[in-house]
């Protein structure tokens, strides 16, 4: 028999968490994982768009990471399961890319408004979905148990993409949008 994708036992709007927990589909730690699925699609959209091979690279481990915390996020709290591992590694991949960006990037002496490029607008609107996930994550944290890793994780690549928008702009040779407060 071939898998079906579609199952109509979410039809009444709840879906199951791995481990077989059922919630309403508005429930927190749905939005939680729902909201890093959209930033792993937005994520890939970034790579599709990159011409640099090291950063399309990079991009594929990160969706590879969404997918784990995806799976942390998306089992029931209250069964002991295996999901695959999120590491301290994975952030320090982050912090060095950053590092390594920041040394072709100029200062940043102003807030940069999204823009300039439609490549430079995909990682920012990559970066404000990766900023959502976290909040969304952080506030689940206060309730239920979720790794503090995945916090650290989402806030780093939310940093990250941001430096990545800069040095796209960088090397698309775009000009940055900078933020001129009226007043």
């Amino acid at each position: 028999m071939a898998f079906k994708i579609y199952t109509k036992t979410g039809d009444k709007g709840t879906t199951g968490l791995f481990g077989g927990k059922r919630l309403p589909k508005h429930d927190l730690r749905i939005e939680a994982y729902g909201t890093v699925d959209e930033l792993n699609a937005y994520v890939g959209l970034v790579r599709d768009v990159s011409e640099n091979q090291d950063v399309r690279a990079l991009l594929k481990a990160v969706q590879d990471r969404l997918f784990t915390i995806g799976a942390s996020l998306a089992t029931d709290p209250s069964k002991q399961m295996k999901t695959p591992d999120l590491h301290y590694s994975d952030i320090e991949i982050l912090e060095k890319a950053i590092d390594e960006m920041e040394t072709e990037l100029p200062m940043l002496k102003n807030f940069i408004l999204p823009g300039g490029h439609t490549t430079v607008s995909f990682c920012h609107l990559a970066r404000v979905v990766c900023r959502r996930a976290e909040r969304l994550t952080v506030k689940l944290s206060e309730t239920e148990k979720v790794e503090e890793i995945i916090l650290k994780y989402l806030n780093r690549l939310s940093d990250y993409l941001f430096v990545l928008s800069r040095k796209l702009a960088k090397d698309l040779n775009v000009e940055e949008v900078v933020w001129n407060a009226r007043g």
